[in-house]
């Protein structure tokens, strides 16, 4: 944005072009650590596109949990790949899937879920829970610690 100010010497604000545009290209980086298994969680709350059907906008909070192989997601292009659907109608099943299906080809993962929460149309939620297994992946042995109760470092 632009400050500049008018006649009355009040500041008026103009805006300038958008430096970022949606994206389609997924960037990605090396996994600091393919030697383990560890969980990567990602939340991205504002992911909109089109009903086929209607042409109003729906709503999603889309979670991204994945295991890394050699490669991670960049977060920046993510946001610009999730944009990019903002003026694109798909059905809930559809982009879901077809959003799992770029992220697994762009980083090949050893497992990944997306969970798609699509907010309520007509007095309907949909969710739409989508998995990616690398052939042959088996996940570590869980183990099971004693789970301690959000902020258990208070007492009263």
């Amino acid at each position: 944005m632009t400050l500049h100010y008018n006649r009355s010497h009040c500041p008026v604000v103009t805006p300038t072009t958008m430096p970022s545009k949606p994206n389609k290209t997924l960037e990605t980086f090396s996994n600091p650590a393919p030697h383990r298994d560890y969980q990567i969680h990602m939340e991205i709350p504002e992911f909109t596109c089109l009903c086929p059907k209607t042409g109003q906008p729906d709503f999603a909070l889309l979670t991204l949990d994945y295991v890394a192989d050699k490669l991670c997601v960049e977060l920046k292009s993510l946001k610009l790949y999730t944009w990019s659907f903002r003026e694109e109608g798909h059905f809930h099943e559809d982009v879901t899937n077809r959003i799992l299906d770029d992220l697994a080809k762009a980083i090949k993962p050893r497992f990944m879920r997306l969970t798609a929460r699509f907010y309520v149309r007509g007095g309907i939620f949909t969710n739409i829970v989508a998995e990616h297994r690398k052939k042959g992946w088996k996940p570590a042995f869980k183990v099971e610690m004693m789970e301690y109760l959000t902020q258990s470092n208070i007492r009263g």
